[in-house]
């Protein structure tokens, strides 16, 4: 993998406000932006968890940011909505969506949302989330959602390697995939941005009877 010269700390502070200014989803007029040896941190505050969202999405997109520490608050402007609207709308919303499953429930508490319950694959548990992130007054949704065990298949390693590499956005050659008896995942290597080893995550998720992923990938630009 070729190297290339490392951004400056002040350099890549810039580059990650011209970003989040860039984008008409982001009022970045509030939000504070530190970088330290490639690593960014948000802070100030937004009007919608959405908004909290996609600024550190924004943040992660930007060549040279390795790690994000999201400090953002979220200061809504639908005060008067109390937890129990909110529970009554994620409720609603989680029985709307087609692929989430009914054993996922919402909790709310200080217009926090909690999804808690079981799910066959982890998709479902990102799309439960997805499906209450926008709702109006909520400030965070937390996902504690299981996955539940299944069954692995037996060249579950050898499945996943090959899913990387035929990946078209990155090289997945530079990526090890460790298995573990109870349906663990470990992937071990170098990508070249966040993105990219999120997606390599993904990609890991897909595999039938996966419960849980360490992903020690290295960021190498």
């Amino acid at each position: 993998m070729t190297q290339v010269a490392k951004t400056s700390d002040t350099d890549l502070k810039n580059a990650v406000v011209i970003e989040l200014s860039w984008l008409p989803s982001i009022d970045s007029s509030h939000i504070g932006v530190t970088a330290d040896d490639g690593a960014i941190t948000l802070t100030g505050q937004v009007h919608s968890y959405p908004e909290k969202v996609a600024a550190g999405k924004a943040a992660l997109r930007v060549k040279g940011v390795h790690a994000l520490a999201q400090e953002i608050s979220v200061h809504t402007k639908w005060t008067t909505r109390t937890d129990t609207d909110i529970a009554r709308e994620a409720g609603e919303a989680l029985e709307r969506a087609v692929n989430v499953p009914d054993t996922i429930k919402a909790t709310v508490a200080a217009r926090v949302i909690t999804l808690t319950g079981e799910a066959t694959w982890h998709y479902q548990s990102t799309a439960a989330a997805w499906a209450v992130h926008t709702i109006k007054g909520v400030v965070g949704v937390h996902d504690r959602v299981q996955i539940r065990s299944g069954a692995v298949l037996a060249n579950v390693k050898a499945s996943i390697q090959a899913a990387l590499v035929r990946n078209a956005r990155f090289e997945g050659d530079y990526i090890t995939v460790m298995t573990d008896s109870g349906g663990g995942i470990t992937l071990e290597g170098v990508v070249r941005s966040p993105g990219e080893r999120h997606q390599a995550e993904l990609v890991a998720w897909s595999a039938p009877g996966i419960t849980s992923i360490t992903n020690n990938l290295t960021i190498q630009y």
